[in-house]
């Protein structure tokens, strides 16, 4: 089991970059694919990025692709998503999630975080 703590959430202007992190404060990520999903309300909860066990693949959505960056450091139990260019269309909680295989669908992930909203404005 792990629990997860997503931070670096704010408010940023369109164009800026921003990178949330997302860190086991009980458990180890290590075993685990980890993912970034977003929600805004009324919406489901999207795929945004996800990575392998130990980073030898990624997936990204076709929104984000090109400008977002998922990373990981299994040392410090803590997962990374660099976010550049970022647009209006782009604010939404972000959560991460801690799941046993490659998927964009949230419900292949068995554990979440509270999520950190992020909002960009024009």
């Amino acid at each position: 089991q792990v629990q997860l703590v997503e931070s670096g959430g704010g408010l940023v202007q369109a164009g800026d970059s921003l990178r949330v992190s997302c860190a086991a404060s009980k458990g180890t990520i290590s075993p685990y694919v980890m993912g970034w999903f977003r929600q805004t309300p009324g919406k489901e909860r999207e795929f945004v990025a996800s990575i392998t066990a130990f980073a030898s693949g990624t997936l990204y959505s076709d929104s984000v692709k090109g400008r977002f960056t998922i990373s990981r450091d299994n040392t410090k139990n803590t997962v990374y998503l660099q976010m550049n260019n970022l647009k209006p269309d782009d604010t939404a909680i972000y959560y991460c999630a801690a799941g046993r295989t490659s998927s964009k669908a949230p419900n292949a992930y068995e554990y979440w975080g509270q999520g950190t909203q992020v909002t960009v404005s024009t």
